[in-house]
């Protein structure tokens, strides 16, 4: 059949609703866009961990330490549906994982700032995690089958770690000046980076065109970034708490909120490494990966003789 004709049927299922599985032929470019998108993704649930993990040996009590390792075993567990969603396209995981220790595959910009404080753990569950979701709803939608299916327990554990970062910032909201203080703060530090979460503005996104065609995405950046900060502006009041943009304002004539601008020097900068914590991060990573070298290869070798075992039988 002629590749024209392949792309024709391919674009019909897509406008139908169809999932395209990973045995049904796909355009070179669709498979590279979802291998990029997924690996990426599956990379953030990763390096994700970090910024959290920091905080488990120092958390306030024995109940609070209990909800963030489940929540970083959680991170876990997305890592690992993501990278086997990744490889029904045909990517191996450890060339995933080579991509991202030498820099050339990326990560969320957000898990190169630094977590300073336990409030941070409230901030980062509320906003990040929140701004994570606003992403991921679409995406169990997404056209790739496997990627659709790997999102939907995904988000259902995600709007639980929103929903627990938020309890964590009311309860310090209702504490003394000082957690109030601290609440304000991570408030203040976290949320611009949030809205970077959604990627660049439309008019320099290079892959959102056809994504959107494709039925990878089902809204732009700029749409789901003004969706979270309709939301945020009405939550934060219930803690009491402002967020950092003096522009920010309910317009009646758009029906959503204005907001003032990001600095897109700090975004490009923290995607090209330049970040507080880029090279902290990849370090972390690159030495977990080299000192459970010994686990992979005793696991390698265990499958290896039952192989032998069975056809020997």
């Amino acid at each position: 059949m002629e590749m024209r004709n392949l792309e024709e049927l391919f674009q019909q299922k897509i406008d139908q609703e169809v999932k395209i599985e990973p045995k049904d032929w796909m355009p070179d470019a669709y498979r590279k866009t979802n291998i990029r998108q997924i690996s990426q993704h599956a990379h953030s649930e990763i390096v994700g961990m970090l910024p959290e993990g920091n905080w488990i040996s120092r958390a306030p009590s024995l109940k609070r330490k209990a909800i963030l390792i489940a929540k970083v075993q959680d991170e876990a567990g997305h890592g690992l549906y993501l990278y086997a969603a990744a490889e029904t396209l045909g990517q191996s995981r450890e060339q995933m994982i080579n991509d991202l220790h030498s820099g050339k595959a990326k990560y969320s910009s957000i898990f190169n700032y630094p977590t300073l404080t336990w409030a941070d753990m409230g901030a980062v569950g509320w906003l990040v995690d929140g701004a994570a979701i606003m992403n991921q709803v679409m995406l169990t939608r997404t056209s790739y089958g496997p990627y659709a299916r790997a999102m939907v327990r995904i988000c259902k554990e995600e709007s639980f770690h929103q929903r627990q970062g938020f309890e964590t910032l009311l309860v310090l909201s209702k504490g003394s000046e000082a957690q109030r203080a601290l609440c304000q703060d991570a408030i203040n530090r976290w949320w611009w980076p949030s809205l970077m979460m959604f990627g660049p503005r439309d008019s320099e996104s290079t892959n959102s065109d056809m994504s959107m065609k494709w039925k990878i995405k089902r809204k732009t950046n700029d749409e789901l970034r003004q969706q979270f900060v309709d939301m945020i502006a009405e939550q934060v009041k219930l803690l009491g708490m402002t967020l950092p943009d003096p522009n920010l304002r309910w317009n009646e004539s758009r029906n959503h909120c204005d907001f003032g601008e990001i600095n897109w020097d700090e975004f490009w900068q923290v995607v090209k490494g330049n970040g507080p914590c880029n090279k902290e991060r990849l370090e972390a990573r690159k030495k977990a990966w080299e000192d459970g070298a010994w686990v992979r290869e005793a696991a390698q070798a265990h499958a290896n003789k039952q192989r032998t075992r069975n056809k020997a039988a």
